[in-house]
C-alpha cells in the first residue's frame, strides 16, 4: 500500500493535539519557558545593579571607618623618645652651681647681711683700723669668688651646648618619624622644654656675669670710703699749716 505524501504532516498535527489534550498544564510550562520578556529583564538587571551599588558602598563606609579607628589608635600612641630627663639633668647641674655662689649668695638676706658688715654706707669713724684691713680683705675675697662663680657658669653653659645638640637630634628625629598627633604634641612640648633650659642657662649666666660686675663697683665704692677714712685719720687733728709773714733782719 503507498502512502500519500501529506501523511507525515497529518500524524504530526494530530500527535500534538493528542499531547495537549491529555497534559494542558504540561503544554503551558513548556510555552512560558521559552517565552522572553525584555521588560521583567531589565527590571531585575537594574535591581540586582542597585543592590550591587548599596553593597559597594557598605564596604566603602567600613573601609573608612575601619581607617579611622586606626587613625585615632595612632594618635593615642605615646612617643617612645623622653629627653625630658636630660633636660632637668642639664637645668640641675645650672642650678647647682647657683647654689655653690661663694660668699655674696643670690638670696636677699644673704646680700643685706654681708653688705651691712662689709660695705657700709655709713660712716667708718667708729670702726678700728684691722676692723678696716678685715672688711678690705674679705671684700677682695668676695670680689675673687665673684668671678670665679661667673667662669663657671660660662664653662657649665658651653658644657650644655654639647647636650643641646644631642637632645635636639634625637627630639627631632623623633617628631620626624611621628605617627598622630600625640606624638608631634609631645616631640613639640620637648622642643620647647629644651629651649626653656637654653633661656635658664642664659639667665644664670647673665645673673652671674652680673654678680660679678656688681661686687666689683660695691668693692670699689668701699674701697674709697675705707681710703678717705684712712687718709683723715692719718691727718689727725692738727691744725692745719697757716703761711706767714718772715722778717730775716732784725731792726
Amino acid at each position: 500500500m503507498t502512502r500519500r505524501p501529506f501523511a507525515r504532516p497529518l500524524l504530526a498535527c494530530l500527535a500534538t493535539a493528542s499531547l495537549l489534550a491529555a497534559s494542558p498544564q504540561a503544554a503551558q510550562a513548556q510555552i512560558a519557558t521559552t517565552v522572553y520578556d525584555p521588560i521583567n529583564y531589565s527590571q531585575n538587571l537594574l535591581s540586582a545593579a542597585r543592590a550591587l551599588t548599596q553593597i559597594n558602598n557598605q564596604i566603602s563606609s567600613l573601609q573608612n571607618e575601619a581607617q579611622s579607628l586606626i587613625n585615632e589608635g595612632r594618635n593615642l600612641t605615646k612617643l617612645p623618645t623622653n629627653a625630658l630627663g636630660d633636660i632637668q639633668t642639664s637645668i640641675d647641674r645650672t642650678r647647682q652651681l647657683i647654689g655653690e655662689a661663694q660668699k655674696i649668695a643670690y638670696k636677699v638676706q644673704d646680700i643685706d647681711r654681708v653688705f651691712d658688715a662689709r660695705y657700709p654706707s655709713g660712716s667708718l669713724q667708729g670702726t678700728s683700723s684691722g676692723r678696716l684691713v678685715e672688711n678690705a680683705e674679705s671684700r677682695w675675697r668676695d670680689a675673687v669668688g665673684g668671678f670665679q662663680d661667673a667662669l663657671r657658669t660660662q664653662a657649665t653653659v658651653v658644657g650644655n651646648i654639647d647636650d643641646t645638640r644631642a637632645q635636639l637630634g634625637t627630639i627631632v628625629g623623633a617628631s620626624q618619624d611621628a605617627v598622630g598627633a600625640l606624638q608631634a604634641a609631645q616631640a613639640g612640648n620637648q622642643l620647647i622644654a629644651l629651649q626653656t633650659r637654653q633661656i635658664a642657662d642664659l639667665t644664670a649666666l647673665v645673673a652671674a656675669q652680673g654678680r660679678a660686675d656688681a661686687i666689683k663697683d660695691a668693692r670699689a665704692a668701699a674701697d674709697e670710703a675705707q681710703a678717705r677714712e684712712r687718709s683723715r685719720r692719718f691727718r689727725g687733728t692738727r691744725s692745719e699749716y697757716q703761711p706767714r709773714d718772715v722778717s730775716i733782719f732784725h731792726d
